[in-house]
């Protein structure tokens, strides 16, 4: 098989030089197949979903690309208001939230307008607004690579962290399905950004319904849905994610502020607690990463090499692609990550994959 492509045509980003082959795959046996063959071939593939949460090289890959396309969202009740839900790995992901809080389903009405596939929020823990995928889920269906057989994994042994799990950045295995619990509720308002485009209080609830259309208001707002006229949306989401730190990192980032803006300025700082609502024991503490860009001088339409790149117009986390090259994204990136890191002594990590780069080259 021989089917050339260029990865620039399938992700968000729109940037990414070519790959040798592509195949899709529509079952869990053709994952096992067509993985299982090109491992045992020494070959190797990158394994494609929604493309939106990746940066790639110009000069493209050498392995061949398989795009996952299981499909399907199969509702088991398990109450009046309960269910368990199983959807494929190869549903949009924003169609999935789209029919499920149009089924009265609440807990995914915050992941709304969120651009990629199914299969990989697990393995992200994606989150926005006050919820993640680590709230409901149960577990995962892949296909493990080095065992070569398909099992269920437990949300427990996933390793779930802030926009983490064991699964992410490794071959290890290929999410076919992912398995949730949800239930036809009010979605209790967790975010205070939220609270106020709804009109409540922060803790209190809203319709499934009137929380999807406020939170796509808020991300059409920050050019994160994604939209092929809005140069602002080309991008990968959020670029970094926000630092979580341990209290004698707080100690010395806050002295970075206050020596750089005054001792008496305030900034984002949310303490880390436990599921029960403990406290951290090590006393981490979770920091904006938009507003340390900002107050390093990278403030929204900050422009990269040549204006071929630049931070959004609409959203400081946001890197945006405008006609250049992921060697461009790179250097803009980099070039934050250094300015933030010499003005307030923390180091911002990127959020989505890179493939074929990386910031310290």
């Amino acid at each position: 098989m021989s089917n050339p492509v260029r990865l620039s045509d399938l992700t968000t980003l729109r940037l990414g030089g070519p790959a040798p082959d592509m195949v899709t795959v529509a079952t869990m046996p053709d994952i096992v197949d067509t993985v299982g063959a090109a491992d045992r071939a020494g070959s190797g593939v990158l394994i494609l979903g929604g493309g939106s949460n990746l940066v790639i090289a110009d000069r493209g890959i050498d392995t061949p690309i398989v795009r996952i396309g299981v499909r399907g969202i199969r509702v088991e009740h398990s109450g009046d208001d309960a269910a368990e839900v199983t959807i494929g790995g190869g549903e949009n992901w924003d169609d999935v939230v789209a029919q499920l809080t149009a089924a009265g389903f609440g807990e995914f009405a915050a992941l709304s307008g969120i651009p990629g596939s199914a299969g990989a929020t697990p393995i992200q823990n994606v989150g926005a607004y006050g919820c993640e995928i680590a709230d409901v889920l149960t577990g995962v269906t892949v296909y493990d690579r080095t065992r070569r057989e398909v099992h269920w994994m437990a949300a427990d042994d996933l390793g779930l962290g802030y926009r983490t799990s064991v699964l992410r950045g490794t071959d290890r295995a290929v999410v076919g399905e992912m398995t949730v619990r949800l239930t036809r509720r009010a979605v209790r308002i967790r975010y205070a950004e939220l609270a106020r485009a709804l009109g409540v209080a922060l803790g209190e609830s809203a319709p499934p319904h009137e929380v999807r259309a406020a939170v796509l208001d808020l991300r059409r707002k920050k050019g994160m849905v994604l939209d092929p006229d809005d140069p602002d949306t080309h991008s990968a989401g959020s670029f970094f994610t926000n630092p979580i730190v341990d209290r004698e990192q707080a100690r010395d980032i806050d002295e970075a502020i206050k020596a750089r803006l005054g001792p008496t300025t305030t900034y984002p700082s949310y303490p880390i607690v436990g599921a029960d609502g403990s406290a951290d024991p090590a006393g981490r503490v979770k920091l904006s990463a938009a507003w340390l860009i900002e107050r390093a001088g990278f403030a929204k339409g900050y422009p990269g090499p040549g204006g071929r790149v630049g931070v959004s117009g609409k959203h400081t986390l946001a890197l945006t692609n405008r006609g250049g090259s992921t060697g461009d994204l790179i250097a803009l990136a980099r070039q934050i990550r250094d300015g933030v890191r010499s003005a307030f002594a923390v180091t911002l990590e990127p959020e989505p994959l890179l493939i074929g780069v990386t910031l310290d080259d």
